[in-house]
């Protein structure tokens, strides 16, 4: 939806979405304690793309601090990306990411490869691309085929960081996703209540570490706005969406 002034000469041709998720732990001796903190806005475009920028902090040692910002097409697949992270409050790299129809990518720099040029070859345009922010996160469920089978093998996709928390690199990996939907429920939040769908993300191959499962609720209305999510396991962590606006 655009909107022009009386002489035609402005209008504007996106919606923004605004949000902020706490990162809290689930471990018994600091249950409900924060533990990291993540913003991010999304633009949606007239024409069906989208645009992402989230910046994310995670306080236990070694800290983690990201920027990510993350361009999509009309069908969700990924035009271009840039990201960077500090670990342990030192510079540990920073990249750029560009997706075509048959090949993947990657300039950057970090403190532990130096500087890196990848070119990835892809049989098709890749369906997806982590950039480890759980906004990002929302996003992948958009794979999965709600006709489909109730558990599903996802596309392989695209990721900037094999570490469970992205504190490498960021340069590109390749994962294979198991995701089963576990249903619809109304679902209230600190941001508000919502229409949501429940996932569970199960083997994530392609991961040096086994990732535990972990438990994922979006938004119905077709943004797949990230509401809450667990994580079992050694993790044992949470995150909930706290704030959501769609004005400026």
């Amino acid at each position: 939806m655009s909107a022009t002034d009386s002489q035609g000469i402005t209008q504007r041709d996106h919606r923004i979405i605004r949000g902020r998720i706490a990162y809290t732990s689930d471990k018994p001796e600091r249950k409900g304690q924060e533990r990291g903190r993540e913003t991010f806005v999304v633009v949606l475009h007239n024409d069906g793309r989208r645009s992402l920028t989230a910046h994310a902090e995670i306080d236990d040692r070694p800290s983690v601090l990201r920027f990510a910002q993350l361009n999509v097409d009309k069908d969700w697949r990924p035009t271009d990306a840039a990201v960077r992270i500090d670990v342990g409050d030192k510079f540990r790299g920073s990249s750029w990411f560009r997706f075509g129809p048959k090949q993947a990518e990657c300039e950057g720099f970090t403190s532990v490869e130096g500087r890196i040029s990848q070119q990835w070859p892809l049989e098709t345009p890749a369906p997806f691309f982590g950039t480890h922010a759980l906004a990002n996160d929302g996003w992948c469920t958009q794979l999965f085929n709600l006709n489909g089978p109730k558990t599903q093998n996802l596309p392989k996709s695209l990721i900037c960081s094999l570490d469970h928390r992205g504190a490498t690199g960021p340069m590109l990996g390749e994962v294979a996703v198991t995701l089963t939907f576990e249903g619809r429920e109304k679902l209230t939040v600190k941001a508000g209540t919502f229409d949501a769908l429940k996932f569970s993300f199960g083997a994530v191959d392609g991961m040096p570490v086994e990732h535990p499962i972990y438990h994922v609720w979006v938004t119905a209305d077709g943004n797949y706005t990230f509401l809450r999510g667990t994580v079992g396991g050694y993790m044992m962590t949470a995150y909930e969406l706290v704030e959501l606006s769609d004005s400026l």
